[in-house]
């Protein structure tokens, strides 16, 4: 019982702050959530008059009216969160650790450039989505660099370039998600396992290739074992 209590203002000042961070960036979300509550409950409402049963269509109404503001709070919590974070180093690992059922995203990125250019990769039923954070002329040869070295173990699995920007060809960091969620299905589901298996794999064996330290001599050979002395 104590756990409850000590649990549910928890969550109500998570809700006040989320709200107050949402507001900053969208002044009008307290009238629209205002407003999709009464229009709700004031649709159900006038039904239950209408068939006779105003007591029972009003608590249905409420209830319905209850989600359906925090259908809306949620959504528009989100899409101000992620204005707020769009342009900046590791947004995109925010939305990957927040997309919905149907991929496996990690959001520690598979490559990344001095100056914070970064590419994530997620994988689903439409294929492999190689996501590109920071200046695109930066990224689109980091993301092409990326899908030739994973071309060798996956063979025939689609792969979407995707460049999250405000530009021509790319895409808004707040429309990332839905985009990912309508791409279309192309592989089962046991092929993203696999898929996931493979790439898995790959990478465990590029962390665990020698790296040299420093520039190799010219016409330096690698001895047998895989290490330079």
């Amino acid at each position: 019982m104590a756990r409850e209590t000590s649990e549910n203002p928890g969550r109500l000042k998570q809700i006040r702050l989320a709200y107050q961070m949402t507001k900053k960036v969208d002044t009008k979300i307290g009238l629209i959530i205002a407003g999709v509550g009464l229009i709700t409950f004031g649709v159900f409402l006038a039904i239950g008059f209408v068939i006779g049963h105003p007591i029972y269509l009003g608590i249905l109404g409420f209830i319905v009216a209850f989600l359906a503001m925090a259908i809306v709070f949620g959504r528009r919590a989100e899409r101000a969160a992620f204005g707020q974070m769009e342009g900046q180093p590791g947004a995109v690992a925010a939305v990957l650790n927040n997309i919905r059922r149907g991929w496996t995203a990690n959001p520690t990125p598979v490559a990344v450039t001095r100056n914070q250019d970064a590419v994530y990769r997620a994988v689903g039923r439409a294929g492999i989505a190689l996501i590109g954070e920071g200046n695109p002329n930066r990224v689109r040869p980091l993301l092409a660099s990326e899908k030739k070295k994973m071309a060798r173990v996956v063979g025939d699995i689609p792969v979407h370039d995707i460049v999250v920007g405000d530009g021509e060809g790319e895409i808004p960091l707040k429309k990332l998600q839905i985009h990912l969620m309508r791409l279309p299905r192309a592989i089962t589901a046991a092929q993203v396992t696999e898929t996931n298996d493979r790439l898995r794999a790959l990478g465990d064996l590029l962390s665990k290739a020698p790296i040299p330290k420093g520039p190799m001599p010219k016409g330096a050979r690698m001895p047998k074992g895989g290490q330079l002395r």
